[in-house]
């Protein structure tokens, strides 16, 4: 089994104690990314819209840095405090992903970090 620790300047620097993703094989386990600034750290203003698309941003970043793209997603978990929000989840997801789109399973959370309200991981198999 060969284990990589992917990082990326491109993408937010870990705010615990966890990578940003991490490769086994041709498999890429990615954190979950909330809406952060890379270059701030600091949560992106604008709003939920604003919020959804710095997180695929972020997940796009490390998609990249692990080899591949959000092409290469095969599982993405959406975390919600407003699951309200969710129709807008899929305009901004359909400006990243074309079909087949990835699995994916959207959870009504109480409170994300940093009062966020969207947090996403992913899955990746690159081959």
């Amino acid at each position: 089994m060969a284990k990589t620790i992917i990082n990326t300047a491109d993408a937010p620097q870990a705010i615990g104690t966890y990578s940003q993703a991490v490769k086994v094989d041709n498999t890429v386990y990615v954190s979950g990314q909330i809406p952060l600034d890379p270059a701030s750290m600091e949560v992106v203003a604008g709003g939920i819209e604003a919020e959804i698309t710095r997180v695929f941003d972020n997940l796009q970043a490390v998609a990249g840095a692990a080899g591949g793209s959000l092409a290469d997603v095969v599982k993405l978990n959406i975390f919600l405090v407003d699951l309200g929000n969710f129709p807008i989840v899929n305009e901004i997801m359909a400006q990243y992903f074309d079909q087949p789109y990835p699995a994916r399973a959207a959870i009504g959370v109480a409170a994300l970090p940093k009062g966020v309200g969207v947090e996403m991981d992913a899955v990746m198999v690159i081959d």
